[in-house]
């Protein structure tokens, strides 16, 4: 009798557990996001690389290190630096979402790899910062593994007389906010990454200009709308980590009162917003997040998919869904419509974990690795190829099956606004990965690992739950 009363209760608390925590293992999830990165590492490979069908690459690159951007092998220092950003952001601001999920120690090792290039690339002696090594159509005429490539990389800058203030004002936000993620675990090293991001900053400042201008080989790949948004996040976080009245100033007038298309590597409004309004409490800078979200949310301008994804557009769509649901999980802490912002983030990760029609219901996860159905055919070349010392197979885009190594963590660009989706490796569009995809993603899930931890898991009701 007291066996059976206690298997009821226990069964009870599963339940309470299994409601209150959600339907997704959103740890195992954010572990493996780690893992993606660790396999777009370019450069000489630590020996706890834990990706075992990668190995040392372009030691002879300019700048040596750094992702690889997606399913190429071109480093385009735009999105990197921006993917870096949101990164840190998630990480310092749910960073007991990392501890609960037993992932600290691999986020700092992982995290570490784009600061450390970054701090390589810019030269503040000379006012130079690398923004790209390789050319993009050389790049993608070739389909093979990072580790075989022979063609010419070249070198592309940035300086005083070709300038590009967005792109330095990026790459300082990325080593202001490094700095602080790794204040208390590295002093000597944040404070390395601070001194960086000042100089960077300036220069930035003090030399106004769009780099896919002066870089045209950028613009191609990762044109850039304007630099403003880039300076006040940048601003911002100088800020955070000084506390230097001219920074918040700076932020304030470089800050524009617009409602953003999306967050993404190019369109930083909403988290300047953000990071103003969590500092200054600002009811103005709170409207403008919330029209952001007026938006996104059902009722707004965005387009919903039958079951459920906000689909802001065709190229990437699971990227831009997963941003918004970052900044909604931030806005949520920050006091912003805290309960609405939350289940509807949650939501939305839901739909990318397997809440979504494709494969049945049967929980398909746009997250190559989680759970027993994933993409077998992401767009993406070393993990199209076969074992390291072997040659890479000549129909390795184009064969019909599964990749050779399953490239575990990455989010793939989903699905079209009839939750349609393929799973080709041919097709650039909808199963491509890239570093700016998983980066506010990520985010997302150390956040709903917050709110697990914290007991703030809101109910949901996702439109297609899998079974």
């Amino acid at each position: 009798e007291n066996l059976r009363m206690w298997m009821q209760a226990a069964g009870l608390l599963l339940l309470s557990v299994t409601t209150s925590y959600g339907a997704h293992n959103y740890g195992d999830a954010l572990g493996k996001s780690i893992l993606f990165y660790d396999a777009q590492r370019s450069g000489d490979l630590p020996g706890n690389n834990p990706i075992n069908w990668r190995d040392d690459s372009a030691l002879h690159d300019c700048v040596v290190g750094g992702w690889y951007d997606a399913g190429d092998n071109v480093k385009f220092g735009f999105p990197m630096a921006a993917s870096t950003t949101l990164l840190a952001w998630g990480f310092q601001r749910f960073k007991d979402g990392y501890t609960t999920a037993h992932q600290v120690t691999k986020m700092y090792d992982m995290i570490k790899w784009p600061l450390d290039y970054f701090l390589k690339a810019w030269n503040p002696h000379n006012h130079q910062l690398v923004v790209q090594v390789g050319d993009g159509n050389a790049d993608h005429a070739y389909w093979g593994r990072p580790e075989d490539m022979t063609m010419n990389r070249p070198c592309y800058k940035i300086s005083t007389s070709k300038p590009g203030s967005d792109i330095a004002a990026e790459t300082a936000a990325a080593m202001a906010a490094g700095s602080q993620v790794f204040k208390g675990h590295d002093n000597s090293y944040s404070q390395k990454l601070l001194t960086a991001a000042e100089s960077l900053y300036t220069f930035a400042k003090g030399h106004r200009g769009i780099y896919s201008q002066s870089v045209p080989q950028a613009g191609q790949f990762y044109g850039s709308s304007g630099d403003k948004d880039e300076l006040c996040v940048a601003a911002m976080w100088l800020y955070k980590a000084t506390h230097q009245a001219k920074y918040l100033a700076d932020a304030k007038t470089f800050h524009e009162n617009a409602w953003a298309w999306a967050l993404s590597w190019d369109d930083k409004k909403v988290a300047c917003q953000l990071l103003l309004f969590e500092t200054t409490k600002d009811h103005q800078y709170q409207t403008e997040v919330e029209g952001f979200f007026k938006g996104w949310l059902p009722g707004g301008s965005i387009t919903y998919t039958p079951c459920g994804l906000a689909w802001r557009d065709q190229w990437g769509s699971n990227r831009y869904a997963a941003n918004a649901a970052f900044a909604a999980l931030i806005a949520a802490e920050d006091g912003i419509q805290a309960n609405t912002y939350r289940k509807w983030a949650v939501e939305q990760i839901n739909y990318l974990l397997g809440d979504n029609p494709h494969n049945g219901n049967q929980c398909y996860s746009y997250e190559i690795g989680v759970g027993s159905h994933f993409p077998q055919q992401p767009h993406h070349r070393a993990a199209s190829c076969g074992n390291l010392g072997t040659h890479c197979a000549p129909d390795a885009l184009t064969h019909n099956g599964p990749n050779p190594h399953v490239l575990t963590g990455a989010l793939v660009g989903g699905p079209d606004n009839q939750d349609k989706y393929a799973d080709k490796r041919e097709d650039y569009v909808k199963n491509e990965v890239a570093c700016d995809y998983n980066s506010g993603f990520q985010g997302a899930l150390a956040g709903i690992v917050h709110l697990q931890h914290n007991h703030h898991m809101p109910t949901t009701h996702n439109k297609c739950v899998c079974h």
